[in-house]
């Protein structure tokens, strides 16, 4: 039965591959084209480069594109126009998902290769300035809560200092992922959403008003105090170097390479640091996953060795490579977890190295 899966699979993606062929002239693609987060883009970046240098494969081609448009360009369709994995830095949606198997995308392996951090960092500042959730919410939320009343107001927080007079008195002004970033996603769902879950009436409308409640408490605001930077965290970075009172949102991986020239946030009393995520007690932490194109195993040259070295210990474990890079790394026991969905996504003997 396996043999015919994989006879099936390869069936479809050669008819695909030649019908792009006869349509637009070109060959089967000798090379893995992997699209998505730019959270994950280092750590695959990495990988793909030790694998060209050390197989007779083309290093695969890595785009970030961010994490909403890189599935848009996965859920394409099967084929060498359609791109074989896209990093992720949050689960896929069931409204990609479903837009994948209209386009015959029907079978994707989710593969988890660590953990990160989302930070509110500061550049120009040594002093570590301490915000909690409600605080976080009350920053960038569009509408937010008018006193102790149960109504909400147009967002009037201009300064950090209108939102407790302990805040610093500068503006308001953070630099932050568009709504195709899978850190805008997450950052809505764990800060933005838990933060307005502190009103207990906005978080019992949760249940009573669902629509409601998304639109209240996960909105970002669009006055000026939010400023979309892009999917280039790097651009973040240097935002912050020219301006000592903005603030800026990006992965644990960013802050972890540029120690010294921007100083994260604390949130809830705790700040990001390694150990804090690895341990869940940093309140924004998220897995990072790559989503596989199984259809494309067996078929696309290189592309179950490239599997096998991205999800090997030498990359994902204690001291492998990418920790090097700013990754968490999962614990011994979701290692092998996720090892052994590798073994059954390429249906072949394979040593843990």
């Amino acid at each position: 039965m396996s043999k015919l899966v994989a006879t099936l699979r390869s069936f479809i993606v050669i008819a695909s591959l030649l019908s792009c062929t006869a349509a637009h002239s070109q060959g089967v693609r000798d090379h893995i084209h992997v699209v998505g987060s730019s959270t994950v883009y280092p750590f695959v970046t990495v990988a793909a480069e030790r694998f060209g240098r050390s197989t007779p494969f083309r290093t695969p081609t890595v785009e970030s594109t961010g994490t909403g448009a890189g599935f848009r360009l996965f859920c394409s369709g099967v084929g060498v126009e359609s791109p074989d994995i896209i990093s992720s830095s949050r689960r896929i949606k069931p409204s990609e998902a479903d837009a994948c198997a209209r386009n015959g995308v029907s079978d994707i392996a989710e593969i988890k290769i660590g953990y990160d951090g989302i930070v509110l960092a500061r550049g120009g500042s040594d002093e570590t300035m301490r915000l909690t959730l409600r605080e976080v919410f009350l920053a960038l939320a569009r509408d937010v809560p008018d006193g102790d009343a149960q109504a909400l107001q147009a967002n009037p927080y201009r300064r950090w200092s209108d939102i407790d007079a302990r805040l610093p008195d500068i503006p308001i002004e953070i630099y932050g992922p568009p709504p195709t970033s899978g850190t805008r996603d997450e950052l809505v769902e764990q800060a933005l959403e838990r933060g307005c879950h502190t009103y207990a009436w906005l978080a019992a409308m949760h249940e009573q008003d669902p629509d409601r409640h998304r639109q209240i408490c996960q909105t970002v605001r669009a006055d000026g105090a939010y400023i979309e930077a892009g999917e280039n965290d790097n651009v973040i970075i240097q935002k912050l170097a020219s301006n000592a009172n903005a603030f800026g949102i990006f992965g644990y991986n960013f802050l972890d390479q540029n120690v010294g020239r921007v100083r994260a946030v604390a949130i809830d009393g705790i700040e990001p640091s390694y150990e804090n995520i690895a341990e869940r007690r940093y309140p924004i932490t998220r897995p990072l996953f790559l989503y596989v194109k199984t259809a494309h195993v067996g078929v696309i040259a290189g592309l179950d060795e490239f599997l096998k070295e991205a999800t090997s210990e030498r990359a994902l474990g204690e001291d492998g490579y990418l920790a090097d890079r700013g990754l968490i790394v999962m614990s011994e026991q979701e290692r092998q977890t996720e090892f052994e969905r590798i073994l059954g996504l390429l249906g072949a003997p394979m040593a843990r190295q």
